[in-house]
């Protein structure tokens, strides 16, 4: 067994009502796929809008995953529309994430997005979303059948056609890769600094990364986190992931050996 701790990262909360009360809540197949396919352990952030120690949780922190999420971002902070009727909002977790997603990147932290969290970073960039993206002209089915069974619902829907050089594509080697599918919403305009690293069928960016980030930067609209020991291209992608987190996780020991070292020094002179 190793005596090396896992490197910790945080998974933001979505804020939801349950009966009279709010609650934070993560997915368990985020936190699986964090312990199985990332080899970190996971530590979940609550969405509490702007109250979050950002500076502190970035010094703790060894990487961060946007979750996805029933819930949509709040049209006004990409310049959108009004929400169409019964859309679920969640503006204690946008008020959490999008300051969130830029301080990680100008720290160097780690950072993988899925689903929500793919869109949460192209807003965080200036870009902008498809609330209704099954209503524009020239797009494929994005959505789920929800009358399906979750392995049905979360099976390959369409392929993805991965840009080379990229991070995707270094880390799966390969031009093409099958994906699921459940999302509403999609990428109109694409966020200054992204770099499309994937895309759909129908043009639509099914992923990003974040050009000038130091680190690992990724967004992806489907979910990898899905049975991701069972998917090697999934895998693929915690994997690298959990490499830069690692990395994140090993330069903090070292700077804090180099402290010590320093008091100790001092201590004996």
């Amino acid at each position: 067994m190793s005596n090396v701790d896992p490197p910790l990262i945080g998974v933001v909360a979505c804020n939801q009502m349950l009966g009279q009360h709010n609650y934070n809540l993560v997915g368990e197949k985020y936190l699986l796929a964090i312990v199985n396919g990332a080899g970190g352990w996971p530590l979940m952030l609550p969405s509490l809008s702007h109250q979050q120690p950002i500076r502190t949780l970035l010094s703790c922190l060894d990487g961060l995953l946007l979750s996805g999420s029933p819930s949509n971002i709040e049209p006004q902070h990409y310049r959108g529309e009004a929400s169409v009727k019964g859309t679920l909002h969640d503006p204690n977790r946008d008020a959490t994430t999008l300051p969130l997603i830029c301080a990680a990147i100008e720290s160097g932290l780690p950072l993988l997005g899925i689903c929500r969290g793919f869109q949460e970073m192209n807003v965080a960039f200036g870009g902008t979303l498809h609330q209704q993206l099954y209503e524009v002209e020239g797009f494929i089915e994005h959505r789920e059948n929800k009358k399906q069974t979750l392995d049905e619902q979360y099976g390959f829907s369409h392929e993805i056609s991965l840009v080379s050089g990229g991070i995707l594509h270094d880390a799966w080697k390969c031009e093409t890769a099958e994906v699921n599918s459940l999302h509403t919403q999609g990428v109109n305009q694409l966020g200054d600094g992204l770099r499309p690293e994937a895309y759909a069928p129908d043009g639509l960016v099914e992923a990003f990364s974040v050009i000038e980030s130091t680190e690992f930067a990724l967004g992806v609209q489907w979910h990898p986190e899905w049975k991701v020991k069972q998917n090697p291209f999934y895998q693929s992608i915690f994997k690298a992931f959990g490499v830069a987190c690692q990395r994140r996780a090993a330069s903090k020991m070292r700077y804090h050996g180099q402290i010590n070292s320093i008091f100790k020094r001092k201590k004996n002179n």
